[in-house]
């Protein structure tokens, strides 16, 4: 009987699930980009020095469509993918689709400069933001972050994807249908080098693979995890380098870890039990 009590506790205390790691604190949206599709920000300070992949960047242009660069600004809205075959610029991209902020009750793109995790940093935030052409019916929020952590090394630092939601994956033009299908999305990173080197890119598993990115799909990006955070893959530039990082694995939701944990402690009471039947 009192097994039973604490596994209904434990349930009635677990409360809702995390809303996602997407940090909105002001400073990361202290500028905000127009409503628009396909268009990109002209130079903007990341307020250090990041050595990505050899080449030493102090700015960066934000793409409405999902990605940052690093040489000028792009607004090409079609992923084609970020591995071996990419062709273009340097780009580190959490979510590479057409999104449109066009549309009513769209968020808009925002970027800035704060600290993340204790060290100063570059935020990009798609608060909530629709798909081409001018839809809302269906939302993504989601960011990039990169610190700064010349603390290890000249030109360190860590990328962070964070997803909170994931509704659509493609835009009209890319060949979907209310969000879905076509040419889904990529998410990784390519340092844009002829030939595209081995090293030098990686692109999330799921991308451009129809309903994987999505909440709920089999490589749900705001479910999954390659650093213990829910929503959240991180990559450590060390030496111009990527250190490679783990796998990205699913977390369990909260309800699902505290019936474990009770119903362990559950198994633990009756066992003690029937070893001490004059147990009170």
């Amino acid at each position: 009987m009192r097994a039973w009590a604490i596994c209904i506790t434990a349930v009635a205390l677990a409360g809702p699930a995390i809303a996602g790691p997407v940090d909105l604190d002001p400073a990361f949206q202290a500028n905000t980009f127009p409503a628009n599709d396909d268009g990109a920000t002209g130079a903007i300070s990341l307020g250090f020095a990041a050595n990505f992949f050899g080449t030493t960047y102090t700015q960066a242009y934000v793409s409405n469509n999902g990605y940052i660069t690093f040489n000028t600004g792009q607004g090409t809205y079609t992923p084609s993918g970020l591995g071996a075959s990419y062709s273009g610029q340097p780009i580190i991209a959490p979510f590479f689709a057409d999104v449109d902020t066009r549309g009513s009750g769209s968020g808009l793109t925002s970027y800035g400069t704060d600290t993340y995790n204790g060290f100063t940093a570059f935020g990009a935030t798609w608060p909530a933001v629709g798909y081409f052409g001018g839809h809302t019916d269906k939302l993504n929020t989601f960011q990039v972050i990169l610190a700064d952590r010349a603390d290890v090394g000249a030109g360190d630092f860590d990328i962070y994807f964070n997803y909170n939601s994931i509704q659509w994956e493609t835009g009209d033009a890319s060949g979907g249908s209310d969000g879905l299908g076509g040419v889904s999305a990529a998410a990784g990173y390519n340092a844009g080098q002829a030939g595209d080197p081995p090293g030098t890119y990686d692109q999330l598993d799921g991308s451009l693979v129809n309903g994987a990115f999505l909440d709920g799909g089999p490589d749900a990006l705001a479910s999954n995890t390659n650093d213990g955070v829910t929503g959240q893959y991180l990559f450590e530039v060390r030496d111009g380098a990527v250190i490679t990082p783990p796998p990205p694995t699913s977390v369990p939701e909260p309800v699902s870890a505290v019936l474990l944990g009770a119903g362990l402690v559950a198994v633990g009471m009756v066992r003690k039990r029937r070893g001490n039947p004059t147990a009170a």
